[in-house]
């Protein structure tokens, strides 16, 4: 059998437009331009990247709802485009937001709709239901309307109806946006579960953290093309073993600060990251001990309130691949 759940080979679009008063002028927007990869079997795959990076158009074309204008994917061996039918018979969408399910039916009434357009067996139909509400945290509220519900509730209802017909492979585009702290963590543990279960799961998400604690690997996408994929340690080690030295400081005092490094190494990078009181200097460097010397005779609330030093996160190297993008 196959390893891979899912292989994209080559994959483009590109989005045909009318311009012009009389719409007789093409424009050609490329959205996704020779995207690669595969996603083996019972992965959490992460795919990271800006608005308008191309995650979406990438994620409706291997969910068979855009057609690609060049390259093959394929799910479970499954050209998604001459096989549309039986991709679909094998894969689970959940979308972000409230749209897709009705609040004024229960979760347990919107899943039985649901059961029947999909044509489950009623038998099944009852033995599956109360499962995925145990499985997705919901089973004391299976009689509530989904208008009662949270965000995170209702996204694990969202996780709940695209798990109704079993499927082998799950597509998630950005389930914990605009959720609680508490409801996503709790949404975060249910896509875990789903993993110990087997399922293979593509992640879109702007969140780092989520992405490096529930990611096998990441791919990160800007302008249409991957530009880093890998498994969050890897990315993390390949871009430096820089550390991270945030200090909360004093606006006015800001220049002070800054002349004072100057006179590190090139390879240290100093930025101020906010732009009102108190403001942080982040400098992101492979001497720390250095940094520290030139900055203690500055601690005092006069001009640094506080100071943390880190290792590099998943958001320092997607910024720093990101903004190198641009360059």
């Amino acid at each position: 059998m196959d390893p891979s759940a899912i292989v994209a080979s080559s994959l483009n679009k590109t989005f045909n437009t009318k311009t012009g008063l009389w719409k007789t002028k093409t424009k050609s927007t490329i959205a996704v331009e020779d995207i690669s990869f595969n996603i083996e079997r019972g992965e959490l795959f992460g795919l990271l990247g800006p608005n308008g990076a191309g995650k979406t158009t990438t994620v409706k074309m291997l969910t068979t709802l855009l057609l690609p204008t060049g390259g093959t994917a394929k799910i479970l061996g499954l050209d998604v485009v001459r096989q549309t039918a039986e991709v679909r018979r094998h894969i689970g969408f959940a979308f972000s937001g409230s749209r897709g399910l009705y609040n004024r039916l229960t979760a347990i009434q919107n899943l039985k709709y649901f059961a029947e357009l999909y044509a489950l067996d009623p038998a099944i139909t009852r033995k599956r239901i109360p499962e995925l509400l145990e499985l997705v945290g919901l089973s004391q509220r299976g009689d509530d309307r989904v208008e009662t519900y949270s965000s995170g509730m209702v996204q694990r209802l969202h996780l709940a109806r695209a798990l109704l017909h079993d499927p082998e492979v799950l597509f998630l585009d950005e389930p914990t946006v605009g959720i609680d702290p508490v409801g996503a963590r709790e949404l975060r543990q249910t896509i875990k579960n789903l993993i110990s279960l087997g399922k293979t799961i593509l992640l879109t998400t702007h969140y780092m953290a989520e992405a490096e604690e529930l990611c096998h690997r990441i791919a990160i996408i800007n302008k249409g093309r991957i530009v880093a994929l890998d498994s969050p340690d890897a990315l993390k080690r390949r871009i430096s073993g820089d550390s991270v030295i945030e200090a909360t400081i004093q606006t006015a005092q800001a220049h002070i600060l800054m002349d004072r490094l100057r006179i590190l190494d090139g390879k240290t990078v100093v930025e101020l990251k906010n732009s009102t009181e108190p403001e942080k200097l982040c400098i992101r460097t492979p001497e720390p001990a250095r940094v520290l010397e030139l900055l203690s005779p500055y601690l005092n609330p006069q001009y640094i309130q506080g100071l943390e030093v880190r290792n590099q996160t998943l958001e320092d190297v997607y910024i720093t691949i990101i903004q190198g993008e641009k360059e």
